[in-house]
């Protein structure tokens, strides 16, 4: 007895190594991903866009590939956050790929897909904006705001409680209150923000 209670007592460093190497690697790295996140959160609600992007993209890359559910939550605010700032084209494209892969994917999170619709269909709303602000010919632009109202519909239809239904119905609206405005009207209303 004396010697199974020795050879336990010694062995248990070699556990507490073989841990650490292994699934303890990934909880160090996902408290580093908490940190990054909670950093990138914070320069986010305050405006800092720059530092956001960085974090989040530092979050992005330290998360282990076990865990798709936290990384898509977190391509999600890297990509609200570079629609903040300057980064437009780049984070609708992002987000269409996001909410189509989301979409086949049975197993994700029905409330991140309803964000990355969200996101995408602001994506899209302020990117016709812009470009009827540029003088782009009718035929261009008609497809981007056709998308983003589609998207505000969907994400009206499927709104669980009233004060989200009114708040899906006022972007819907204002999608094609954007279609059917004189480029007169238009450039005499300020820029959208969020």
């Amino acid at each position: 007895m004396r010697s199974f209670l020795l050879v336990g007592w010694l062995a248990l460093p070699i556990g507490a190594w073989a841990y650490h190497e292994g699934p303890g690697q990934d909880r160090l790295a996902l408290e580093e991903c908490d940190e990054l996140f909670t950093s990138a959160h914070d320069a986010a609600a305050s405006g800092d866009w720059q530092v956001a992007i960085r974090d989040y993209s530092a979050a992005l890359a330290k998360l282990p590939e076990d865990q798709d559910q936290l990384s898509q939550r977190v391509r999600l605010e890297l990509s609200k956050a570079r629609m903040q700032h300057k980064g437009l084209n780049e984070a609708r494209d992002e987000l269409v790929a996001m909410v189509e892969h989301l979409a086949a994917d049975e197993s994700a999170d029905p409330a991140v897909l309803a964000e990355a619709r969200q996101s995408l269909a602001r994506a899209q709303f302020y990117k016709t904006w812009l470009m009827r602000l540029e003088g782009v010919t009718r035929e261009e632009w008609e497809p981007e705001i056709e998308a983003s109202r589609q998207q505000f519909r969907l994400l009206a239809e499927k709104a669980t409680t009233p004060a989200e239904k009114s708040a899906r119905q006022k972007d819907l609206e204002a999608a094609i209150r954007l279609a059917r405005l004189d480029i007169e009207d238009l450039q005499g209303l300020p820029l959208p923000s969020e």
